[in-house]
């Protein structure tokens, strides 16, 4: 059994969590104030803290280092339904055990404090680091999807790993690698972003390792490459996939011995950066296809970031919108309602890249005034990515367009529309291909002749 005190002014989330955790025999204090956290720690030591950041009084990532002074240093698991990556980042830094958003699932609350129990009976406490102030970014997100992203980005950036960023083009991988640059220890140093589909595909080995003077024709002079130029710092390589076979095998030997051999040279030179990569491509897929190496994309996924679509955390489009606002004019007036509702229906096809497009546009637009549904460019219906890719956000284009302007009425029959729309050309184009063969059809769809049958005869497309 072991004391868990609970510091939150939320007598409903206090009243879940001291039932649930005294169901599992834990001796549960509860908290309404930082305050009053301090009382209680000074004269029961807990050994697991569960810490909300809004509180009357003292707020919680300012109590957070005298409360491990006073509990000798327990976990503390912050949480916080306003958190953002600076939130993250001073709980990491102030010695929290790990960052709990709310609305939280309470089996993840549960798992998280036997995880602190066990922690505080196996790992010796560690020192208490200083809380700083940090610098506020451009990394927006309300929601659980990117309160997760914050607190990834905050467990990672003071450690040396690898990073690899993944997410669809245009949701903000590169923001991610220089907020993990920004909170790291090489804060200091360079921070420099190569965006490799951009390199002449000839000349990626001189650009990224340098090159000797007479290392092939034209290098009449020796010539530092990208990743020198990056020293003490940090390397950010984007679109990492599209590296080619050969620069792989040196990138490789730069992540594990931390040296590189120049084009044409034949001694290796010491490195000391920290190499970030991103990409929007399945790496997996390209390894099973061999034109990635297994060994690199395994020494590159140390610690990944996902970066999720902006039509998956729709609760963050109107915050978003302000924001860009603020920065595109400072004094624009704040977002109608109408408007605000409008942009979350929204597919958002080139997600973060074509919200803050789109606001540009429709600030042009509006010359002044306040932005309407109207000032805005049309839908982009283009989608990246595999077919599968382009399929689903199809799909999803067609649902916003459907349900356009319904409310609580569901549509009639809303599967039975959408098979209508897909069912045809898969059919029709099938069947062409199999030169009408319903057999064989029948085997490649999954389905029996006869229901085949029935369904050509539907679309008339016997």
């Amino acid at each position: 059994m072991s004391r868990i005190l609970v510091v939150d002014d939320e007598q409903a989330i206090c009243w879940a969590l001291e039932q649930a955790l005294e169901a599992q025999k834990h001796d549960v204090a509860v908290a309404p104030s930082a305050e009053a956290a301090f009382a209680l720690a000074a004269k029961k030591p807990p050994d697991v803290i569960l810490l909300d950041v809004r509180l009357p009084g003292l707020d919680g990532l300012s109590a957070l280092a005298r409360l491990r002074e006073l509990s000798n240093d327990a976990p503390v698991i912050v949480m916080t339904a306003f958190g953002n990556l600076a939130t993250a980042v001073r709980a990491v830094e102030g010695g929290a055990f790990d960052y709990l958003a709310k609305p939280f699932d309470l089996d993840q609350a549960l798992d998280l404090v036997a995880r602190a129990v066990q922690r505080r009976e196996l790992v010796p406490a560690e020192p208490t680091l200083p809380t700083e102030t940090v610098a506020a970014d451009d990394m927006v997100g309300v929601g659980p999807p990117m309160q997760n992203v914050f607190r990834r980005i905050a467990l990672v950036a003071p450690r040396e790993a690898c990073v690899l960023i993944t997410g669809e083009s245009g949701t903000g991988k590169e923001l991610v690698a220089r907020a993990v640059h920004r909170f790291s220890a090489r804060r200091d140093r360079p921070f420099l972003p190569v965006h490799m589909a951009a390199l002449n595909p000839n000349l990626v080995e001189s650009e990224l390792f340098g090159h000797v003077k007479g290392a092939f024709t034209g290098a009449g002079q020796a010539r530092e490459g990208l990743l020198s130029l990056a020293e003490g710092g940090t390397l950010f390589l984007d679109e990492i996939a599209e590296v080619p076979l050969a620069a792989q095998v040196k990138l490789l030997r730069v992540l594990e011995q931390g040296e590189i051999i120049p084009v044409g040279g034949n001694q290796p030179q010491k490195l000391n950066i920290r190499i970030l990569a991103a990409t929007h491509q399945d790496l997996e897929r390209k390894v099973a296809d061999g034109v990635f190496r297994h060994d690199l994309f395994f020494r590159l996924n140390v610690f990944q970031v996902h970066l999720p679509p902006l039509r998956e955390r729709r609760e963050d489009i109107a915050a978003l919108a302000e924001h860009f606002l603020r920065r595109l004019e400072p004094r624009a007036l704040p977002l109608l309602p109408a408007t605000a509702e409008f942009l979350t229906r929204q597919a958002w096809f080139g997600n973060v890249r074509e919200l803050r497009n789109a606001l540009e546009h429709a600030v042009i637009v509006a010359v002044g005034g306040p932005l309407q549904p109207e000032h805005f460019p049309a839908a982009s219906t283009l989608a990246g990515g595999t077919p599968t890719d382009q399929l689903r956000r199809a799909v999803l284009a067609w649902l916003a367009e459907r349900t356009k302007g319904v409310g609580l009425e569901p549509p009639v029959n809303l599967y039975e529309e959408l098979l209508a729309c897909v069912e045809p050309p898969l059919l029709e184009e099938l069947m062409r291909r199999l030169q009408g063969n319903r057999w064989v059809a029948a085997q490649w769809l999954g389905l029996n002749r006869a229901t085949v049958r029935k369904k050509l005869g539907k679309y008339l497309l016997q």
